[in-house]
């Protein structure tokens, strides 16, 4: 029996580079020009001062877990095969937040307020999915 198929992400103009970034394995978000506000989701314009002035910038992968869910229950037959899986909300260095999955984690150590840095899943040929992992503990120094 074959795997059931994942829905897939569609870009649209406004937020193709961002995906085209996340196939080179590089995360990203837009930051304006005019105030320097960094923002995610991808928007025309600035929601802070209201610029189109707009560009894309890398950003480090890093950040902490600001809060989660573990998924028992899935939306789909594809999220089925998964189960369980946990969903979070990340608050990046940069200052944005980005929701992905906590992957190649013991979702026992998932806790709010963990370091986690991004990964990349294939999706297809042409398309990665960032998600985190929780970063390597560093024992403190003697």
């Amino acid at each position: 029996m074959s795997e059931p198929e994942r829905l897939l992400p569609q870009p649209t103009d406004l937020t193709r580079p961002f995906w085209e970034a996340a196939q080179n394995h590089q995360l990203t978000a837009q930051f304006c020009l005019a105030c320097r506000q960094a923002q995610f989701y991808p928007r025309p314009f600035c929601v802070k001062c209201g610029s189109e002035k707009i560009e894309w910038k890398a950003l480090s992968g890093k950040g902490r877990i600001y809060t989660y869910t573990i998924n028992q229950r899935a939306p789909n037959a594809f999220m089925k095969t998964r189960l369980p899986y946990a969903v979070a909300i990340v608050d990046l260095d940069e200052g944005v937040r980005m929701m992905g999955n906590i992957v190649d984690s013991d979702l026992a150590d998932i806790q709010i307020g963990k370091q986690v840095h991004v990964v990349f899943e294939a999706l297809s040929q042409t398309l990665k999915l960032p998600q985190f992992t929780l970063a390597p503990v560093t024992p403190p120094a003697r």
